[in-house]
């Protein structure tokens, strides 16, 4: 009974964990395919590592099978003491030489790799620009060179050297889209570095990599690449009073706690709510929370918190 009984669950185990990979991106075995240079050599230095890491699995364990099979107890009494094997100098020497030259051969290869994962490339005028990332419980908001506002879809030209200035007004957050390069933290009162060039038009998705309250799961980033022309036509709808930001502020801000139809969810219902016909009352709410809401409006402009408020009001009843 007993080997059934502890079978039993380690069949389950490994099925959990194949049906876990087997589900992640490239049957999880795998970073998703990178679509930057920086995303790239990532993927470089991942399958490298990768590659010494399972050639020592394999030489480990089909070396502990061979010593459990060719050392096995063969009939002898238990109280019967085997043959004693005395140690190898030669042995010794290989097994501890050889895991300093693959760490050095990863360490060296690593090395050369980064300078191309964290320099941003030199770009020609016109090709290149620069994107605020701003982090916040718990969605982000992308500002533009000229000025101009998103949350939580970043739209950027195609082939184009994109530089991310990554921050956050209240608790650590992580910037992470895997196709555009690796992870980069949003810590309160510093502001971080990193970039991508997407080389193919698309939608590429993402996910904050720092545990940051209740909505973590919420918040989540999409960056499309898009064409030259189609991006100067987004920056035309998103000043930051347009009814365009105003919408998308509710849906990257309030929906996810007060749900989209302001039904209520881990925020209470705002449908309806009289707080809505207090203008003065609501903006001070936005702009400093209040019991478990967080200061969502902290850092808009006035134009971006009339954006919101008015939208508010127009979709939900208070004049």
């Amino acid at each position: 009974m007993r080997r059934p009984f502890l079978a039993l669950p380690a069949a389950l185990s490994a099925a959990l964990l194949l049906a876990g990979a087997a589900a992640a991106g490239n049957g999880g075995f795998a970073p998703a395919p990178p679509a930057s240079p920086n995303a790239s050599r990532i993927t470089d230095a991942y399958w490298l590592i990768f590659g010494f890491t399972a050639a020592v699995f394999v030489l480990v364990e089909g070396a502990l099978v061979w010593f459990v099979i060719r050392y096995r107890r063969r009939g002898r009494s238990r109280d019967v003491e085997g043959p004693q094997i005395h140690g190898s100098t030669r042995l010794e020497m290989m097994w501890t030489a050889g895991p300093v030259l693959i760490l050095a051969a990863i360490a060296a290869f690593v090395f050369y790799k980064l300078p191309g994962i964290k320099d941003v490339p030199s770009a020609r005028a016109g090709e290149s620009m620069t994107v605020m990332v701003r982090a916040q419980q718990f969605y982000w908001q992308f500002e533009y060179p000229d000025g101009k506002i998103s949350i939580d879809r970043m739209v950027v030209p195609v082939g184009e050297v994109v530089r991310l200035e990554v921050t956050t007004p209240d608790v650590a957050h992580s910037w992470w889209i895997p196709r555009l390069g690796g992870k980069i933290d949003a810590i309160p009162g510093r502001t971080n570095h990193t970039w991508f060039k997407a080389d193919r038009i698309g939608v590429y998705s993402g996910q904050c990599a720092e545990f940051c309250g209740i909505q973590h799961a919420a918040m989540r980033a999409d960056v499309a690449v898009v064409s030259r022309a189609t991006y100067e036509t987004f920056l035309d709808s998103h000043s930051p009073g347009s009814a365009t930001v105003g919408r998308e502020t509710f849906a990257g801000t309030c929906a996810k706690c007060h749900g989209l139809a302001g039904q209520g969810d881990i925020g209470p219902r705002i449908a309806g709510s009289a707080l809505l016909a207090q203008s003065s009352a609501l903006e001070d709410l936005i702009r400093k929370g209040k019991n478990r809401m967080p200061a969502v409006g902290k850092d808009w402009s006035d134009e971006q918190l009339k954006a919101t408020t008015d939208y508010l009001k127009e979709r939900f009843g208070g004049g």
